[in-house]
C-alpha cells in the first residue's frame, strides 16, 4: 500500500495525482473474483533478500533527493537490493503513470495528458553523476499521450547525461512509441550506446498478457527500426517465462528476434505484482533456464542472460562482456 500526503491508497485504487490528474495505482484495477486470493508460494530458488545496507540506502536517498522515478522502485523489481547495494540504478523517465494497462506489470496506469518534468534531464544527468555510473539504463512508461511518444525527452535525458558524464554508457530501454521510426530515431540519435525494447511474451500470449494498444509484429518492427538505423548499435529485447507459453513458442520468439537484429537476450521468471494481475502459470526451473540460454547462443544471441530473478535491465553492463551477467 502506498500513500500520497498521508492517505493510503490501496492496489487497484484511483486516486488524484499531484501533477492533476488521476491514476490507477499498480496498473490493474481490483476485481472482486480477486478479493482473499493469496500469493502463490515460491519455490526455494526464488527467495529475495530484503534490501539492506549502507550502500543501498545512498543510492535511494539520492534517487528521491531528485525525484527521479525508477523502475526499481515503480515495478517491484525483485533485484533492488542487489543492484543499488552495488550502486546502480535503472531511471525511469516520464514519470510513474503509464498509458497502458499491461496485465503483468504493477506500475500505476492514467493519462498524464501531456505532463512531464522540465527539469528530469538536469537530476538525471547530476543524479547518475553522483552514483559514479558507468553504465545507466533510462527506460519510460509508455507516453501515447505525447505526440512522438516521448522520444524527445528521451534524447534530451541522454544528451545531459553524456554532457555531464561523457565516459558513461547508456542504454534506452523504450517503449514502441507505437511503432513510430521517427520516434525511434530520435532516440537511437541521441547517443545511445545499446537500445533496448521488450517482446514481453510469445506471439500467441500478446494480447492476453499486454495492452491492447501493443502488439508482438509491433516490437519486432521497432526493434528492426533500431538495428536499421545504427551499425555500431547493440539491440536488445527480453521475454518473461512462465505465462503459459511452450517451449516450441519460446524457440519462436527467439527466431524472431534474431530476424529482427537483436543480439542481447534476457529470460527471466514472470512473477504476479498483486491479485489483480495474471496468475503464473509455471514457476521455470533454474536448470530450465540454462538450458534456454544454450538455445539462444545456439541462434546466435551475442549473450543470453537467461535466471529466475533476470530482468531487463538486471547488471546490463556485464551482459556486454559476455559472462551471463555472472550468474
Amino acid at each position: 500500500m502506498n500513500s500520497f500526503k498521508g492517505i493510503p491508497i490501496e492496489s487497484g485504487q484511483k486516486y488524484a495525482h499531484p501533477a492533476g490528474f488521476t491514476a490507477i495505482r499498480n496498473g490493474m484495477k481490483q476485481r472482486p473474483a480477486a478479493a482473499g486470493q493469496s500469493r502463490q508460494p515460491l519455490p526455494p530458488w526464488l527467495k529475495i533478500r530484503l534490501p539492506t545496507g549502507a550502500r543501498y540506502a545512498e543510492v535511494r536517498e539520492i534517487v528521491h533527493k531528485h525525484a527521479l522515478s525508477t523502475v526499481c522502485e515503480e515495478a517491484m523489481c525483485p533485484n533492488i537490493g542487489e543492484c543499488w547495494s552495488s550502486g546502480t540504478a535503472t531511471i525511469m523517465l516520464m514519470g510513474s503513470v503509464c498509458t497502458r494497462a499491461c496485465r503483468f506489470c504493477a506500475v500505476d496506469t492514467g493519462n498524464p495528458r501531456g505532463w512531464l518534468d522540465e527539469e528530469e534531464p538536469a537530476n538525471a544527468a547530476e543524479s547518475v553523476a553522483l552514483m559514479g555510473l558507468r553504465y545507466v539504463v533510462l527506460t519510460s512508461v509508455d507516453r501515447d499521450d505525447l505526440g512522438d511518444g516521448g522520444a524527445a525527452h528521451y534524447a534530451a535525458c541522454v544528451r545531459a547525461i553524456k554532457a555531464r558524464n561523457p565516459a558513461t554508457a547508456v542504454e534506452a530501454l523504450t517503449p514502441d512509441f507505437a511503432g513510430s521510426r521517427d520516434s525511434v530515431a530520435t532516440v537511437v540519435g541521441s547517443g545511445i550506446e545499446v537500445f533496448a525494447h521488450n517482446l514481453e511474451t510469445v506471439r500467441r500470449l500478446t494480447s492476453t498478457v499486454r495492452d491492447p494498444r501493443a502488439a508482438y509484429d509491433q516490437s519486432l518492427a521497432v526493434l528492426a527500426a533500431a538495428r536499421s538505423m545504427s551499425d555500431s548499435l547493440l539491440v536488445k529485447s527480453s521475454l518473461m517465462l512462465g505465462l503459459g507459453e511452450t517451449d516450441d513458442e519460446i524457440w519462436e520468439a527467439m527466431d524472431d528476434l534474431r530476424e529482427a537484429g537483436v543480439e542481447l537476450l534476457t529470460l527471466g521468471q514472470y512473477l504476479r505484482p498483486t491479485v489483480n494481475h495474471l496468475p503464473v502459470q509455471r514457476f521455470v526451473h533454474p536448470d530450465d533456464f540454462a538450458s534456454y540460454r544454450e538455445a539462444g547462443l545456439r541462434r546466435g544471441f551475442r549473450e543470453v542472460v537467461s535466471g529466475a530473478l533476470v530482468r531487463s535491465s538486471y547488471r546490463a553492463e556485464r551482459a556486454l562482456e559476455g559472462n551471463n551477467a555472472g550468474l
